[in-house]
């Protein structure tokens, strides 16, 4: 994994850590502001809908099976999956991330439940 690889995988980890999931702030700063999701449970999640109580849950999250695919210049498709250690539910998850002035933005995410 060279430099920017790295550094895209430990913003990936950031986004699911817990401090940052119950943290407007913190969030706010992984988040690009065209942010969208599509959530594991189905839903369509807009950036604006994180600046106001629309709290993430506190899971400790374990990932794996991380590939990183770059679409260009400044933005990188990241594929992997998630074992939730609280839930114990496993997801399969892809994110964009984009270069914006002020560093790595996340521009899109999607998890979808996974069996085993």
């Amino acid at each position: 994994m060279n430099d920017l690889e790295r550094e895209i995988y430990e913003l990936e980890c950031r986004h699911i850590s817990p401090d940052v999931r119950t943290s407007r702030v913190k969030l706010a700063e992984v988040l690009d502001d065209e942010f969208y999701e599509f959530g594991s449970g189905g839903g369509i999640i807009q950036r604006w809908e994180y600046d106001g109580d629309h709290p993430l849950s506190p899971d400790h999250m374990e990932l794996s099976e991380f590939k990183i695919h770059q679409l260009g210049e400044e933005a990188f498709l990241t594929t992997y999956r998630i074992g939730n250690k609280t839930t114990g539910k496993n997801t399969n998850r892809s994110s964009v991330w984009k270069k914006r002035e002020n560093g790595w933005k996340l521009f899109f995410h999607q998890g979808t439940v996974a069996a085993g």
